[in-house]
């Protein structure tokens, strides 16, 4: 969901033209693109203009989502989507699978991969659901806290569920 996000976004698609129609020219950066991390702390620190954002985006993910699914020639198909149960956009999804590591993990790898502060973190978690709540709706649950052969080892368990289930 976040790559078609990102390339319904794009200069020159629709996704874009809402976004600067939306927040005008601080939305973008000098080279023409957008300025995420700037769209990122105006939406988490308004939840108004985060809706609106929503209501822009989500729908042509949807969409796009919706025709990958439809092309998809495999036993089972997985979407990644990271807000897929604070949307509630679950009508093309027969199970949920949360991939889950303690808050401050995810606090770690954020800072890490985003280059954010605490704050912004915090703020972006503020608007998920806790992750008791996440794990209370999962029908699965993969420990993204160990090593990486620990997380084969679930990813291969998985799989082979997901192929029995889908006979």
């Amino acid at each position: 969901a976040d790559e078609i996000a990102r390339d319904a976004t794009r200069p020159g698609q629709a996704g874009y033209e809402g976004i600067v129609n939306l927040f005008g020219p601080a939305a973008t950066t000098a080279d023409g693109g957008l300025h995420r991390r700037r769209l990122r702390e105006i939406v988490f620190a308004d939840a108004a203009m985060r809706e609106k954002l929503e209501a822009l985006i989500h729908p042509l993910v949807r969409d796009e989502i919706r025709r990958f699914i439809a092309q998809v020639n495999y036993p089972y198909c997985l979407v990644t989507i990271p807000l897929l149960l604070e949307t509630g956009a679950t009508e093309n999804i027969d199970r949920v699978l949360v991939v889950d590591a303690p808050e401050q993990t995810q606090i770690a790898r954020a800072r890490d991969r985003d280059q954010a502060t605490k704050e912004s973190i915090a703020q972006i978690m503020q608007a998920q659901l806790t992750r008791e709540r996440r794990r209370a709706r999962a029908d699965e649950v993969i420990d993204n806290s160990g090593d990486l052969d620990a997380l084969r080892r679930q990813v291969k368990e998985l799989h082979n569920k997901y192929l029995r289930l889908a006979a």
